[in-house]
């Protein structure tokens, strides 16, 4: 099991939703990324380098002009310990749900 490690690069949305798409494959096509994410290629592109320049990411530029990326083991770690960390929030809630709430915090009203 990974251990929980909320990661800042990877947390903005549209980070998170590229390295999810880059963790699901081997290598992903730059297209496929960009219109699964509904992104501009200049803003895909962004992403793809500070992902790489975080060592999250490799990108594969061939010689006819097909682009492509995938995780570093670094970045499947960082994704993993990521995921762990949203699921640990995420538990948690469930369980404050769940029983009555701690002194100090109030507990929703049903909706």
């Amino acid at each position: 099991m990974t251990a929980p490690r909320f990661d800042d690069l990877i947390h903005p949305g549209t980070r998170l939703s590229i390295v999810a798409l880059l963790a699901a494959a081997d290598w992903v096509e730059f297209g496929y990324l960009r219109d699964q994410l509904g992104l501009s290629d200049s803003a895909l592109s962004k992403q793809l380098s500070t992902l790489e320049e975080a060592g999250y990411a490799t990108v594969d530029r061939t010689v006819r002009r097909r682009v492509r990326a995938r995780l570093t083991p670094a970045g499947h770690v960082a994704f993993q310990g990521h995921v762990a960390a949203l699921r640990a929030i995420v538990a948690s809630a469930d369980r404050a749900s769940a029983g009555p709430a701690p002194d100090g915090v109030t507990a929703p009203e049903p909706a």
